[in-house]
């Protein structure tokens, strides 16, 4: 594995006394100061969020569309400018090899993924498409919470468009492009600002600055990875690497919202119909409730009458349940929200339908 890049904010974070670590081949802030503290403001106003473990990509030339459309899981060709679209990539057996957002721009499509899974986004299946891909130098941020438009709108001085999911715009910051896209990472309403790099990252820090100046007026924290976690697995959002990867079906994951089942061939796609059809796969991503004071390890398994029937994936201690709480994949016979099943430590176990939380509309 490559070394981990370190965010460019990294001697911002530091003056500022947080503790970084490795998430999805970057070093970000893990906290601050008190995560569950960053996760209430995420929750309740507002958490700001160094994304540099997010990698992004241009893809352009006369066949940029039709090449998407062609090798991901949803339907590229649906989308208008200012538009987006969560998907996967997919190896001929229906596997996963990478998730992505795409963003189509009049005269571009932005990729977006994690920085440990760039190599595996598309490049090598180039061969007769008069398409190019460009990794770009670019840094992003997010705010997540139900104050992050009033967050961002503060900050950066003008009043936003309503957006719908994965709705993007072009703007400028202090003489700096911006793009910003409304997604979220949390199951709260949220926001990502994307700047260019400059040599010395002076615009990319104020920018950031900017947003933790008007903070204190909302109850909005910087944030790092341990809440971002706490509030993703709560909402039910699985992650590459720690949730599914090149050994799971999409369906498997739950990533339905990544899948057109009415678009063309693709990559994968005989197998992803042939389990839909089918009515029913043998493993499925679940939440699971835990009756005990600490949290479940990652793999460990799950018994009903002392067999196999699960294993987690990722765990974290829910503020909002109060209890520990579990992504995991089950076999399909003990799936049905509120089975009680015993984890290999010998804690008892409910099965919850995902998300955790519902957010508030």
């Amino acid at each position: 594995m490559p070394d981990p890049i370190l965010s460019p904010l990294a001697d911002v974070h530091l003056s500022r006394g947080a503790a970084l670590a490795e998430y999805h081949g970057a070093l970000v802030p893990a906290r601050y100061d008190d995560s569950k503290a960053e996760y209430a403001a995420a929750r309740n106003a507002a958490g700001i969020f160094d994304f540099s473990f997010r990698a992004r990509l241009a893809a352009r030339g006369p066949d940029r569309v039709s090449f998407l459309h062609n090798m991901l899981t949803n339907d590229v060709k649906s989308l208008e400018p200012g538009q987006g679209m969560y998907a996967a990539l997919l190896d001929v057996k229906g596997h996963i090899l990478a998730d992505l957002r795409v963003y189509l721009e009049p005269d571009q499509v932005l990729l977006e993924t994690d920085v440990d899974l760039i190599d595996n986004v598309l490049e090598r299946y180039i061969i007769m498409d008069d398409v190019t891909l460009e990794r770009l130098r670019w840094w992003g941020l997010a705010v997540q919470g139900p104050q992050s438009r009033a967050l961002l709108e503060s900050s950066i001085r003008r009043g936003l468009p309503w957006l719908s999911e994965f709705g993007h715009l072009r703007g400028e910051y202090a003489g700096l492009p911006l793009h910003i896209v409304r997604v979220s990472s949390t199951g709260e309403e949220g926001y990502e600002l994307w700047v260019p790099l400059d040599d010395d990252t002076r615009k990319a820090k104020a920018l950031w600055e900017t947003l933790l100046a008007s903070a204190p007026g909302l109850a909005a924290l910087p944030s790092g990875t341990e809440a971002l976690e706490m509030l993703r697995i709560e909402a039910g959002i699985p992650r590459y690497g720690a949730d599914f990867a090149e050994d799971t079906l999409p369906l498997e994951a739950g990533l339905l919202n990544a899948i057109s089942f009415a678009k063309g061939c693709y990559p994968g796609q005989e197998i992803v119909e042939r389990t839909r059809s089918r009515g029913h796969i043998n493993w499925k991503l679940m939440g699971v409730a835990v009756d005990a004071a600490v949290p479940v390890a990652p793999g460990e398994k799950l018994l009903s009458e002392g067999k196999e029937v699960g294993e987690v994936t990722t765990a974290c201690f829910s503020p909002l349940l109060d209890r520990p709480i579990a992504l995991a994949y089950l076999r399909r016979e003990v799936s049905e929200p509120g089975t009680r099943l015993i984890l290999a430590s010998g804690a008892a176990a409910a099965i919850h339908e995902l998300p955790f939380r519902r957010r508030k509309k």
